[in-house]
């Protein structure tokens, strides 16, 4: 009795730390995000602000911090599912498991897959903003580049690859079942796999913020929380289907002028 008193105690005190980690790492990366757009929005000559013009690495650099901290501040909500049953079952397999070091771990793997897209994300914006597709206000100039990203991303959520990695990421269990690895560097290697599932079901919603403003918060918010629901509400394989149609017809409407 007492060691089972014991062990439900260490799982809800592992529940309480992971749980605070990730309350504390998504909030200071949503004050972060508020305030770079605050800044964005009210200094020209600021990161992606003003005419077109080439960017040095400095402020490459700069750009790859913001996509990665907005990537935080978006992702980490619906991750927290798969890492709060990662922490309950590295504890129910063994009580001396040291559950808040593995599963900082697993986020370090996790956030690792999110600073390459961010890259990618960072070095797409230097390329369109070069070639004067984007706004001061980091948005799509081109009615072309705004349609086909909407109409892209709504196909996206139709095709294979994306409902076989939200499934994924719905199926936290599913995932630990066939994915687990023993040790501080299998932690490290799980957390780089649910990232991989991750970016494969959300990159192309990601490439929204190309045609709503990437520092555009109400959007930024809005995408997070569509995140969310894809992973974790009913049906969720549905309701990105649902909105893929929405994009698709929404990107259409777009192009339509530009077509006749």
């Amino acid at each position: 009795m007492t060691l089972c008193s014991s062990s439900a105690r260490a799982a809800r005190r592992d529940r309480r730390t992971v749980a605070a980690g990730v309350i504390a790492l998504t909030s200071l990366a949503w004050l972060y995000t508020v305030h770079l757009a605050w800044q964005m929005n009210s200094m020209a000559g600021s990161v992606g602000m003003g005419a077109p013009r080439s960017w040095d690495a400095l402020e490459l650099m700069l750009l790859v911090l913001m996509w990665i901290i907005m990537m935080v501040a978006m992702m980490m909500p619906s991750a927290s599912p798969m890492l709060l049953l990662y922490a309950k079952t590295l504890r129910a397999r063994s009580a001396t498991s040291p559950v808040p070091q593995r599963s900082a771990l697993f986020v370090l793997g996790y956030l690792v897959v999110w600073a390459g897209f961010s890259i990618v994300a960072a070095v797409m914006q230097w390329g369109l903003h070069a070639a004067a597709l984007l706004s001061p206000m980091m948005t799509s100039t081109q009615t072309l580049l705004g349609g086909g990203l909407l109409i892209g991303a709504g196909v996206y959520q139709w095709v294979p690859l994306k409902h076989s990695c939200l499934r994924r990421c719905r199926s936290p269990l599913g995932f630990l079942l066939t994915e687990w690895r023993e040790g501080a560097f299998g932690a490290f290697v799980m957390g780089l796999r649910h990232g991989l599932f991750c970016v494969g079901c959300c990159w192309a919603l990601m490439a929204l913020l190309f045609v709503t403003g990437v520092m555009n918060l109400v959007w930024v918010a809005a995408i997070a929380v569509f995140v969310l629901i894809e992973k974790i509400a009913p049906g969720g394989q549905w309701i990105a289907r649902a909105s893929g149609v929405l994009l698709v017809g929404y990107g259409l409407l777009l192009l339509a002028p530009a077509t006749f």
